[in-house]
C-alpha cells in the first residue's frame, strides 16, 4: 500500500473520517489503531519487529528514569541500544558482512534472505532518540505503552520519516483534535504538491536514470545527464514523498517536522545537509556528533593534537574528525553496500576539511575583495555546491565504486547529449514518448524551481494561494489533479517511494 497507490488514498480517507466523528479522547486510539492496520497490511508477520522495539524501549526508558544508580541506568540503555540496532544491523548489514568475508577469505558461505520491516531505519532511529532523551534527562518517560506504541508507529511518518522528536510529536498525536475546513484546505494542497514532485518530475525521470545507470556503459555519453536526472528524481521522489506525509499528517490536526527546505540553493554542503532531510540530520547532530565532540576520548584527542600541530588546527581538528564520523553513519545507513560508505565519507571529509579551512576562505575573499552581499559569490557558492552534491549522487545510484569513477570520468570525457531521444520511455519502452518526457521533466523542474525561489525568498506561498477566492483555489486545486495522470507516469509502472524501505 504504497503513498501514491489509490487504497492507500481510499484508508486516508477512511482514517481521517473516523477520526472526526469519534470522540476527541479516543481519536489517539483510532490512530494506534489505523497505524497497526496500515503496518500489518504491508508487512504482516514483520510487525514482531515493530512491537519489539515499541516494547523494549518503552520498558527500558521506564526502568532508566525510574533507576537511581547511573553505572545501571548506563547499563539499561546501552541494552536496548545494542538490542535495537542490532536487530537493524543484522537484517540490513548480515549480507554485506558475508559478501567482505567471502571476498576476503576466498569462501563460499552463503547470503541469508533477511525480510526488511517496514520503516525499520525511522523506527528505530525515532524510538533510540526517545530512549536517549530518557536516559540524558531531557524528557520523562512515557508511562503509556500504547501512547509511547502510536509515537513509534504513526503511519504517515513510519514510511520515510520525518524522523520525530517525542517532545514534539507525542503531545499533539495524544491531543483532541477538530475539523477545520482550512487546514484540511492546506493539507490537501500540500498533498498535492507532493504528488505532484513525484509524478511529473520523479517518476518520469525514473526511466532515464534507470536506462542511464543500468547500462552505463552504453551510454558513455549521457553520464552528466544520468546524475543530473537522478538528483532530480531523488528530489522529487522524497520531498514528493515527504509533502504528502506531511500533508496526511496535517488531515489529523499534527504538525510534522520540515525535512526539506529548499536544498539546491544550499551554498555548502554542510548547508545542503541542514536542507536535505533535516531531520537525519540534526538526529546525528544531537545524539552521534555531540556525543563524540564531548567524549572524554575526544578532549584527550583535542590536547595531543595541540601538541602536534598546534592551538589553531587543535581547534579545528576534532570536530572535523567527529563530522566525519557521523557521515560515515550516514553512509552506513543508506545501504548496506561500499558506495555508501564511500558516499558518506565523501560528505564527511568535504565539510570537515571546509571547516578546517574555513580562516583560509575567509583570508582569500578579503584579498579578493568579494563582499558578504556578493551576489555572483553567492551564485557560484550555490553552482560549486550543486557540484558537489550531485559527485556524491554518483555514489548514491550506481551499483558499485568503480561505476560511479566510471561515470563521472565519462560525465567529463564524453557529451553526446543527442542519445537521450535514443532512450524508451513509458510502460511500452517506445521512444515516441521520449521527447514528451524530457519536455514535462523540463516543464516540472520549472514549476518547482520557481516555487522554491519563492520559498527562499521567504514567501508563505500556500498562505497566499489560500487567501485568493475560492473559486480560485478550485479551478488551482483541479488542474493540479488533471495534470497528475496527464503529465505522470501510472504508479503501478514506477512503484512507490524510493525510501519507503528504510
Amino acid at each position: 500500500m504504497s503513498l501514491n497507490s489509490l487504497l492507500f488514498i481510499l484508508f486516508v480517507v477512511l482514517a481521517v473520517t473516523v477520526y472526526y466523528l469519534i470522540p476527541g479522547k479516543y481519536q489517539w486510539c483510532w490512530l494506534l489503531a489505523a497505524s497497526y492496520m496500515y503496518y500489518l497490511a504491508n508487512s504482516r508477520g514483520l510487525v514482531i519487529f515493530l512491537i519489539a522495539a515499541t516494547v523494549t524501549t518503552f520498558f527500558g526508558a521506564r526502568f532508566i528514569e525510574r533507576e537511581a544508580d547511573d553505572k545501571r541506568r548506563r547499563l539499561i540503555m546501552l541494552a536496548v541500544l545494542i538490542l535495537n540496532f542490532g536487530i537493524l544491523g543484522v537484517l540490513k548489514y548480515t549480507n554485506f558482512i558475508i559478501f567482505n568475508i567471502n571476498g576476503i577469505t576466498r569462501g563460499s558461505i552463503s547470503f541469508v534472505d533477511f525480510a526488511l520491516p517496514l520503516g525499520i531505519s525511522f523506527y528505530t532511529f525515532q524510538s533510540m532518540g526517545y530512549l536517549l532523551d530518557v536516559y540524558w534527562k531531557r524528557q520523562e518517560a512515557e508511562k503509556n505503552l500504547f501512547k509511547f506504541a502510536l509515537f513509534v508507529s504513526f503511519f504517515p511518518q513510519i514510511l520515510q520519516g520525518p524522523i520525530a522528536r517525542y517532545s514534539r510529536l507525542a503531545g499533539q498525536l495524544y491531543a483532541s483534535h477538530r475539523a477545520d475546513a482550512a487546514r484540511i484546505e492546506r493539507a490537501i494542497l500540500r498533498i498535492l504538491w507532493g504528488f505532484f514532485k513525484k509524478m511529473v518530475i520523479a517518476d518520469n525521470a525514473l526511466y532515464f536514470v534507470n536506462a542511464l545507470f543500468d547500462e552505463y556503459q552504453s551510454y558513455p555519453g549521457l553520464a552528466i545527464f544520468a546524475v543530473l536526472m537522478y538528483s532530480l528524481q531523488l528530489y522529487g521522489d522524497f520531498s514528493g514523498g515527504i509533502d504528502v506525509v506531511v500533508g496526511i499528517g496535517m488531515l489529523f490536526g499534527i504538525e510534522m517536522d520540515e525535512n526539506f527546505r529548499q536544498p539546491y540553493f544550499a551554498v555548502s554542503i554542510s548547508d545542503f545537509w541542514h536542507r536535505w532531510h533535516i531531520t537525519l540530520g540534526t538526529w546525528m547532530k544531537d545524539y552521534v556528533f555531540y556525543p563524540i565532540s564531548l567524549s572524554g576520548w575526544m578532549r584527550s584527542f583535542k590536547k595531543m593534537s595541540k601538541n602536534v600541530f598546534g592551538k589553531k588546527i587543535a581547534r579545528t581538528l576534532p570536530i572535523a574528525v567527529a563530522n566525519v564520523i557521523v557521515f560515515l553513519v550516514v553512509g552506513v545507513w543508506h545501504g548496506a553496500a561500499w558506495k555508501y560508505i564511500v558516499y558518506g565519507l565523501y560528505n564527511g571529509l568535504i565539510i570537515g576539511i571546509s571547516g578546517m579551512l574555513a580562516d583560509n576562505f575567509r583570508d582569500m575573499r578579503k584579498k579578493l575583495k568579494i563582499g558578504k552581499d556578493s551576489k555572483p559569490f553567492y551564485l557560484f557558492q550555490i553552482v560549486r555546491t550543486f557540484l558537489l552534491v550531485n559527485i556524491s549522487w554518483f555514489f548514491d545510484r550506481a551499483d558499485t565504486v568503480g561505476q560511479a569513477f566510471s561515470m563521472m570520468k565519462n560525465a567529463v570525457t564524453c557529451f553526446t547529449p543527442a542519445e537521450l531521444l535514443t532512450i524508451p520511455v513509458g510502460p511500452g519502452g517506445s521512444t515516441n514518448f521520449t521527447l514528451i518526457a524530457l519536455g514535462i521533466i523540463l516543464f516540472g523542474t520549472l514549476v518547482v524551481f520557481c516555487v522554491s525561489l519563492v520559498k527562499e525568498r521567504g514567501t508563505d506561498l500556500a498562505g497566499f494561494i489560500m487567501e485568493k477566492p475560492f473559486i480560485f483555489r478550485i479551478a488551482l486545486y483541479l488542474i493540479i489533479l488533471m495534470m497528475l495522470p496527464a503529465l505522470g507516469q501510472p504508479p503501478a509502472i514506477t512503484g512507490g517511494f524510493i525510501y519507503a524501505q528504510f
